[in-house]
């Protein structure tokens, strides 16, 4: 038993993982427990695991951290964003799978509504796209008759991954999602944070089935375990916290299995030219964080054949070829799934190693090509990256090289452990972010000079 005063708890209810964390009064995570999440199984664009199984590995990460402390800590709650089922409000059995938000079965309903994205983008500061809680939401509705009727009469209860464990975990008292994650729907008025019933009626999912909305803080909810869950949001949201300063002047730069740029929006600003428009979090006072967000989809797909661990900054820039590396579509500002992979030249000539740097050259000039729009709209005076693909040397120098701004490695692992446990203290703590300085190797460089010439390449191409 750990007699150090604890902080917070706080549990990451993941993808592939589900993980739990106590946080000392230093900002420290402490008695990391990981367990693998249940499978997922993908089958015609379905991705689908089974709920009460995810459920269990909660309970047990959950159980075997707080063994760790004498005395139960306020707890914090990030969760995958848009994964959702549905099930029985009278004895809690799961109607459907675990729908994953990589499912893509609303394809159908996206393109119905793209007379209406223009709509959409407004109201929620996103994008159509399939992979949001709504258009899957909407496909089952149509593919099963009588489902509607039960959740309009209160038989059946439909919410995301968060919902369906504070339901259980309080006994059925409490149905409710907080505001970041209700953000990522389609369905909530950003600018409201209310269900908006004109979203709604464009998704033709009934305005009545859906959660309360709560702050993401001061939540006050005591669980079966006798935790007091204090905050709750998007997994998203909680890696920001950890990473920036609540501040507009620096941006987070993540890549991972796909990668963003994101940045704390001023107070009355909005995002432009196709940018995200994220909810961060809500406080107790209803007052909502927002942040702008550009998007690089599916990056580690494109790199994953390739001898990427291998590449030096010396061997980018050594051709006259130019390339996208998004390998299900360019997104955020763009949203073109038209250009995925894609060479301005043939690369048969080229070896493994040569291709290899033209998409980790891609992927620094996405990069720094949003880092230029949120710099023109706003000054940036830092930027930090994070992600398992920021630890490629390659990556860091390549993006210092290309920008003028100072870049720096986050060290901290863990970051939405970390944002959920510090959001569950009320911000008490005050954590050092652990950082090193990326030092630019040249002055001037083929690099920086061979971006000018990409981005007008891909300006002529996004014209066609």
């Amino acid at each position: 038993m750990d007699h150090t005063l604890i902080s917070a708890v706080a549990l990451d209810l993941g993808t592939t993982s589900i993980k739990a964390a106590l946080m000392d009064q230093q900002g420290n995570l402490q008695h990391i427990v990981t367990r693998p999440a249940p499978a997922i199984h993908s089958y015609h664009g379905h991705y689908e695991s089974n709920a009460l199984d995810y459920v269990g590995i909660a309970e047990q990460v959950l159980k075997e951290c707080l063994a760790q402390t004498d005395i139960p800590p306020p707890m914090g709650l990030c969760s995958q964003r848009s994964s959702f089922l549905i099930w029985n409000k009278a004895d809690g059995q799961p109607i459907t799978p675990l729908i994953s938000w990589q499912d893509d079965r609303g394809k159908h309903c996206c393109n119905h509504l793209q007379s209406s994205t223009e709509t959409i983008h407004r109201l929620t500061g996103l994008r159509l796209t399939a992979y949001y809680f709504a258009p899957k939401l909407c496909t089952l509705l149509q593919e099963n008759s009588g489902w509607r009727e039960k959740l309009i009469h209160n038989e059946w209860l439909v919410g995301t991954l968060d919902t369906f464990l504070i339901w259980r975990w309080t006994h059925g008292q409490h149905f409710v999602t907080d505001a970041s994650m209700a953000a990522r729907t389609l369905l909530m008025d950003i600018y409201q944070q209310q269900w908006s019933t004109t979203l709604c009626q464009l998704f033709n999912i009934p305005h009545s089935i859906f959660p309360h909305i709560k702050p993401s803080v001061g939540l006050n909810l005591t669980l079966d375990n006798a935790v007091t869950l204090q905050a709750c949001l998007g997994d998203q949201s909680a890696a920001l916290i950890a990473s920036i300063a609540d501040t507009p002047s620096e941006a987070l730069v993540n890549l991972g299995t796909g990668g963003f740029v994101i940045r704390y929006l001023a107070k009355d600003a909005c995002a432009f030219n196709g940018y995200l428009q994220t909810l961060i979090y809500q406080n107790d006072h209803r007052s909502a964080q927002f942040a702008i967000e550009g998007t690089l989809n599916s990056i580690a797909a494109a790199l994953a054949p390739y001898p990427i661990s291998e590449c030096c900054i010396d061997d980018l820039a050594t051709t006259n070829i130019f390339c996208l590396a998004e390998s299900s579509g360019l997104g955020a500002p763009y949203f073109r799934n038209d250009w995925g992979i894609h060479f301005s030249h043939s690369i048969s000539e080229l070896t493994r190693h040569q291709v290899t740097a033209l998409l980790l050259e891609a992927i620094i000039f996405r990069i720094t090509r949003i880092l230029e729009d949120f710099h023109h709209q706003s000054p940036l005076t830092k930027i930090y990256l994070s992600g398992g693909l920021s630890e490629l040397t390659c990556l860091q120098q390549g993006i210092a090289q290309c920008v003028a701004i100072p870049v720096f490695h986050l060290q901290q692992k863990e970051a939405s452990l970390l944002g959920t446990a510090l959001l569950a203290s009320g911000f008490q703590i005050k954590y050092q972010r652990q950082n090193t300085k990326i030092e630019r190797k040249y002055q001037k460089n083929a690099l920086s000079e061979k971006y000018r010439h990409w981005k007008n390449w891909l300006d002529a191409l996004l014209k066609t």
